[in-house]
């Protein structure tokens, strides 16, 4: 999101920006730390053209991914910060021909969930400590090309993959990282529930308050990093 593009760019000094394939990559430092910042743009597509650019241009040490997602759990509520331990793709379906649902296809072989480095997890979890007031949980972020809406639906990708949250970019951005062997970490604030409440109305009531969490846990990440 802009605004979360914009936040960490307001904590960057020596900043300078260069633009690729349309999209402004700012470098700078923050607690001089350098690191580079990219608003991607929705979806895997734009989500992954942005990571192997960022890791052919910048090659950076790790890289983080952050934005809003929504809830895929009852115990994932609005407020809360996802820290994924791994991704999928739910929208991967070649079952009609014998794979198991999500299975993505790489020239090493086939995998489903892609892990989260550990080492960046456990730096995203020291960071949200660190801000305070924030309820953060760890588990499986599933990704597709669907604004995912209804409990139902929220409910069968918690079923079928165990997932606690749903957005639209995290899967790709790993699938790239994994490819390319950068540790990455994908950070999501919960802006909308699995609730009686109109799931588009809660994400545009939530998610800018949801986008000032994210830029406080990057911004500190990369202080201690």
């Amino acid at each position: 999101m802009e605004i979360e593009d914009n936040g960490i760019i307001a904590n960057m000094t020596d900043r300078k920006t260069e633009y690729i394939s349309g999209s402004a990559y700012t470098s700078g430092k923050i607690d001089g730390k350098e690191c580079v910042v990219v608003k991607c743009g929705i979806g895997k597509v734009n989500a992954a053209v942005a990571a192997q650019t960022m890791i052919l241009k910048y090659k950076p040490d790790m890289i983080v991914n952050t934005g809003v997602g929504g809830s895929t759990s009852l115990n994932t509520h609005i407020g809360y910060v996802v820290i994924a331990e791994n991704v999928i793709q739910h929208d991967m379906d070649t079952t009609a021909i014998g794979d198991k649902r999500g299975t993505v296809f790489l020239p090493e072989g086939n995998i489903d969930y892609i892990p989260c480095s550990e080492k960046v997890v456990e730096r995203l979890e020291k960071a949200c400590e660190n801000i305070g007031e924030t309820h953060y949980v760890r588990g499986t972020v599933a990704t597709g090309d669907q604004f995912i809406t209804g409990n139902e639906r929220r409910s069968g990708l918690n079923q079928n993959f165990n997932a606690i949250a749903c957005e639209m970019e995290g899967g790709s951005i790993g699938q790239v990282c994994y490819l390319n062997k950068v540790p990455f970490g994908i950070v999501r604030a919960i802006s909308d529930s699995m609730s009686e409440e109109d799931d588009a109305v809660e994400y545009t009531v939530f998610s800018r308050s949801a986008a000032k969490k994210s830029i406080d846990i990057i911004v500190e990440f990369i202080k201690n990093s």
